[in-house]
């Protein structure tokens, strides 16, 4: 059986994603382009993601779309809270199945701010050079 790629999205991850992203309606007066599969969309910002290209150089002959819609999506899904949404049903699906190990966690103030800050540290150490011992 032939290994899925990275990016490639199944059925049981697909059903969880699918509910979270918003849904946007063709417009009947100005309909225009007919709006790109959601589940391509996202296949092509992991595509990005996996590969490291640059978004603007994402093969058009994978069908994901463009660069472009790529980024608008990932930009809407980010603002409409998709991504933290996800990330807790994945991990309540985890703590249900006894799968989370928290034992090698780490934690830092780029993600918890420390409301009250630590210990007043000692006056600083002069870094500046110092006047040099006179020759004469």
């Amino acid at each position: 059986m032939a290994r899925p790629k990275p990016w490639e999205i199944d059925d049981e991850l697909w059903a969880l994603i699918e509910p979270l992203l918003p849904k946007v309606e063709r417009r009947p007066d100005h309909p225009g382009r007919r709006r790109l599969d959601d589940r391509k969309v996202l296949q092509g910002i992991l595509f990005v993601l996996h590969t490291g290209i640059q978004r603007e150089f994402l093969p058009q002959e994978l069908g994901f779309g463009s660069g472009m819609t790529c980024w608008r999506r990932l930009r809407d899904w980010n603002q409409a809270g998709v991504w933290q949404r996800l990330q807790e049903i994945l991990l309540a699906k985890l703590r249900g199945a006894d799968q989370l190990d928290f034992s090698r966690a780490a934690i830092d103030t780029s993600h918890v701010r420390a409301l009250r800050g630590g210990p007043k540290p000692g006056r600083a150490r002069s870094t500046a050079p110092g006047r040099a011992r006179s020759t004469t």
